[in-house]
């Protein structure tokens, strides 16, 4: 039992510093889209859907297989095992850039930077660094330091942050007053360009501050170790590569596919600043994750009934929280949606059905526990192709002729459709008994609430919103009745805690 509470601390650890990060990179967006046009917020987007790819594939599952084979008993040095996949992602890494420069004019023609080979050969070197540090990072989690780690995600993020305020506020203003102070490095026209730069010095830092990670053991590389690695490491490979193609494909294939060629950066610009408003879902999907695998596989040890109702009730809950965001978002969209500027408002639409796109998601990742815990883990990469199957047929099919919509509805029908497969095929390899008719009660109260609060309140602006808040303490209540919960056993349960 110690194990499992020492287990859940150190995962809040890392769940909290990964949502905070990415809370605060979600805040950027609102300085990106009022600084820079729809065109060349798109390029952004665009850029960085393929280092999100190729951050995978530069990793090539070297991560988790340091984990295996460091708790392997055939290997009895560590260190070794630390040392070999050490020096196999700093080659490949170096490699990886060499190949970026010797091609970057037509890499940055295919990455829609066609006279700015600087965006693409800052990146190489960002995500060569990234890719590299990796194996420090999931050192450290294997040395149990989960406060270590934290800080310098957290540090990193910061300064990527304040890196951008520095480049994109404060320069532009100092060269208005004290052009002197800053005309010797600073040049307005590199644009969005900085946004990456910000990125390439904040992984130098944190390479610096990882020094104490890459030092103190004997540097030595074991061929034999290594094609074991690679072997265990390949499925993984694959199962990343699925699963970040299916979170980002869209945003590749739009360039190619949109039915305005000339306007294709500023359709992916609009689509990608909004589908940045359903991060709020997608921060909640992550802090469950973080807390949901300690939960499943401790409940694992328990027998019987009670095992299953855990699991049964916490897809409920799941559920009712994701619906409770997903109308708060959307009862109030008319204020958020000032968290992007005014020349992206047209993509406003695309935000309900990423939010249940997301949210069939986290339902997903729910049911992901039958293969978990049956060890039939390969079934997660068979969903992933799945789904990505479904969603590049789809954005083939609806992109040329609904434009960014077509993306939409594309993750929307992925995710469900992987969802429904995980339901069906787990209902006859690990039964679970979830409460189906409770969960679609609260869905469909949680769907009549949302079109009364979105189509039938013709009042004022401040009435609709009071309105809109009573429907989501009705929903509340409901759930409440349902469930049999009391205000004052709430106060209880946070009290006892």
């Amino acid at each position: 039992m110690a194990g499992i509470k020492s287990l859940a601390k150190d995962t809040a650890v890392y769940g909290l510093s990964s949502i905070i990060g990415r809370f605060l990179n979600w805040c950027l967006v609102p300085l990106y889209t009022t600084l820079f046009a729809p065109g060349d917020y798109g390029v952004v987007t665009f850029v960085y859907t393929v280092v999100a790819l190729a951050l995978i594939v530069l990793t090539y599952g070297m991560e988790t297989g340091f984990f295996r084979f460091a708790n392997h008993d055939r290997w009895k040095d560590p260190m070794e095992v630390y040392s070999t996949a050490l020096i196999s992602l700093a080659a490949t890494s170096t490699l990886f850039v060499a190949a970026v420069c010797a091609f970057a004019s037509p890499v940055s023609r295919a990455m829609e930077c066609d006279g700015h080979s600087s965006y693409v050969v800052i990146m190489a070197v960002c995500v060569a660094i990234d890719a590299y540090l990796s194996l420090p990072y999931s050192y450290l989690r294997y040395r149990r330091r989960p406060l270590r780690f934290a800080a310098l995600r957290l540090v990193n993020i910061a300064l990527n942050i304040g890196l951008n305020l520095f480049f994109l506020l404060l320069c532009p203003w100092l060269m208005t007053r004290w052009p002197g102070a800053v005309d010797w490095f600073y040049e307005p026209d590199f644009g969005i360009g900085y946004i990456f730069l910000s990125n390439l010095i904040a992984s130098a830092v944190n390479m610096f501050m990882m020094l104490p990670e890459l030092r103190g053991f004997a540097w030595r590389f074991n061929r034999r170790l290594w094609g074991e690695m690679l072997r265990y490491s390949a499925p993984l490979l694959v199962l990343g590569v699925a699963g970040i193609m299916n979170q980002t494909v869209d945003k590749l294939l739009y360039p190619v596919l949109a039915p305005d060629k000339a306007d294709a950066m500023t359709g992916l610009g609009i689509y990608g600043a909004n589908y940045k408003i359903a991060i709020v879902m997608v921060m909640f999907i992550q802090a469950f994750r973080f807390a949901y695998e300690p939960f499943i596989f401790s409940q694992a040890r328990e027998k019987g009934e009670d095992r299953n109702r855990a699991y049964a009730d916490a897809m409920k809950y799941f559920v009712v929280f994701g619906l409770l965001i997903f109308m708060g978002v959307m009862f109030y969209l008319d204020i958020i949606k000032y968290f992007i500027a005014p020349d992206y408002f047209s993509g406003l639409r695309v935000v309900p059905l990423i939010m249940l796109a997301e949210l069939f998601f986290g339902i997903f990742f729910n049911l992901s526990l039958w293969y978990k815990l049956s060890d039939k883990t390969v079934w997660g990469m068979w969903f992933s192709l799945f789904g990505l199957a479904v969603t590049v047929g789809l954005n083939v099919a609806l992109v040329p002729r609904y434009g960014y919509m077509g993306c939409a509805v594309a993750a929307l029908c992925s995710y469900g459709a992987m969802m429904l497969a995980s339901f069906f095929i787990g209902r006859s390899r690990y039964p679970i008994e979830y409460p189906l008719r409770r969960i679609a009660a609260y869905c469909l109260a949680a769907g009549a609430l949302y079109c009364i609060g979105m189509y039938a309140l013709p009042f004022g602006e401040a009435v609709r919103f009071a309105v809109r808040a009573l429907l989501i303490v009705l929903f509340v209540a409901l759930v409440a009745r349902c469930e049999h919960i009391s205000p004052r056993s709430v106060v209880k349960s946070l009290l006892r805690r």
